[in-house]
């Protein structure tokens, strides 16, 4: 729920900060906790998969790698949550306030676009992940019933369409976003199946009674040595997508009271919310190789799909949907929020943008429904649904995503708000570090965005849109 809206009568003689709000209660182990929640989530099902890319040692390097260039520029960013001096400067509620505040209006425009080009691209790889899951749970009860691998085989086609549907019907409730419990069920449900791949990896390698895997990963001739190249490129992008979460630490720094400085207080917080993530990411990514090897499945808990016990896999899933389903409007309520508000600027008075549809609900009062909103919110879905039916490779389309997201929101502008908050001299030992950092994050994207679209282009070579389920 926003910060500004209070649900009751609230006495005027309450304490305010010094931007006018009621006094921010947050402490280090709240934004502990906000951070941890916000990041472990869909992104931990590929990494079983990257790691068996990498091997053993390369794995666990590019883990620790990500989780420290991961850290290093939250510290940046939370330096830059007030403008100017970083105790008694003006406030920034979001991501985006603090890019225009200190780096200007153009600046703003361009990360305000490479974010709804990510949510976007989230929306689409959410549908992909979901009916993935959907697809799972269905085959597992029919392969419990029947017992026939082959006869349960189904297209994931099917249940994009279903999950399009859901998406439609809820993206017409306005400020779906605004609701405070579609975050508490998200957070509950990426702990759930999380914790559910975890452990269904242990018992893997518990019943084979050894760790699989190897020091370099997957071997040339299983794949060829370009497959190889372009596999580890897209292992860099599925871990990027993991750790890719700088967006939300600026409202996550908004929640946290003062004194000490909130920069102060959220620099610990990041600290342990990085050690807890790191740790977590490390057993599910280490444990689902140690498990199942080089053949380790880009969709953990689709790999478990016909292993016993076949309910905790069921469960599993569907928390993977309930979860994704809740994600998708977090993602796109932005979204559908900037565009209506541009087309009613735009297009002030005209019949479409005020035109209301009233919808009779026994037992309550009539739904409004704008005619503009349903139609825009409506093709949104839909082509996010196309486009998930033509692409719908998991590993590939998170890696693509880890790509775009990784360098331009996690550590290009934080470290271009840092070296402007903190006057860096240009071509000075500091300013050189930052941008060698900058420039090395922007290779790693560039090379995971090539190694999944190259991913991309081989599988659909073999796929068939009406076939087996890829």
């Amino acid at each position: 729920m926003s910060q500004n809206r209070v649900p009751f009568e609230v006495s005027p003689d309450l304490p305010r900060d010094d931007d006018g709000r009621y006094r921010r209660a947050g402490s280090l182990w709240t934004a502990s906790a906000h951070i941890i929640t916000a990041v472990i989530g869909s992104g931990v099902l590929s990494l079983a998969w990257a790691v068996a890319q990498l091997g053993w040692i390369p794995g666990i390097t590019v883990m620790f790698v990500f989780s420290f260039i991961t850290f290093y520029s939250s510290v940046l960013l939370a330096f830059c949550y007030r403008t100017g001096d970083p105790i008694s400067g003006e406030r920034n509620s979001t991501y985006k306030d603090a890019v225009r505040s200190i780096l200007g209006r153009a600046k703003a425009k361009l990360c305000g676009l490479v974010q709804y080009l990510h949510h976007f691209g989230v929306a689409i790889g959410y549908t992909v992940a979901a009916s993935i899951s959907m697809k799972t749970i269905s085959e597992s009860i029919c392969f419990h019933k029947k017992g026939n691998k082959s006869l349960c085989r189904k297209n994931s086609n099917m249940f994009m369409i279903i999950f399009g549907v859901i998406e439609i019907i809820l993206s017409q409730f306005p400020n779906f976003d605004k609701l405070w419990w579609l975050s508490i069920v998200a957070i509950v449900m990426s702990f759930t199946y999380s914790t559910i791949g975890l452990a269904l990896g242990i018992a893997k390698v518990t019943e084979n009674g050894n760790f699989k895997g190897s020091l370099i990963g997957t071997s040339i001739g299983n794949v060829t040595q370009t497959q190889k190249i372009w596999r580890c490129f897209q292992a860099l992008g599925d871990i990027a997508f993991a750790y890719s979460y700088s967006t939300m630490l600026i409202e996550i720094q908004d929640t946290i009271r003062s004194p000490p400085p909130e920069a102060k207080t959220m620099k610990k917080a990041m600290s342990v919310g990085v050690t807890v993530i790191t740790l977590f990411y490390m057993l599910c990514g280490c444990m689902g190789y140690a498990a199942f090897g080089d053949s380790a499945p880009g969709h953990l808990l689709a790999g478990f799909g016909f292993f016993n016990p076949y309910w905790l896999v069921v469960i599993a899933n569907l928390a993977i949907v309930i979860h994704l389903v809740c994600a998708y409007q977090m993602f796109a309520q932005p979204l559908f929020a900037s565009m209506e508000k541009y087309t009613a600027r735009k297009f002030a008075g005209s019949r479409l943008i005020t035109q209301e549809i009233k919808i009779p609900i026994p037992g309550f009062e009539n739904y409004t429904l704008y005619g503009f909103q349903l139609i825009c919110r409506t093709i949104f879905v839909v082509l996010t649904t196309i486009i998930s039916m033509l692409l719908p490779f998991f590993d590939e389309v998170i890696g693509l995503l880890g790509a775009l997201g990784f360098w331009p929101l996690m550590v290009y502008f934080p470290v271009e708000m840092y070296i402007t908050q903190m006057v860096i001299p240009r071509w000075s030992t500091k300013w050189i570090c930052l941008q060698i950092l900058s420039v090395a994050c922007f290779i790693i994207s560039i090379a995971a965005a090539v190694g999944s679209i190259a991913g991309m282009v081989v599988h659909l070579k073999s796929y068939k849109p009406l076939g087996p389920s890829y």
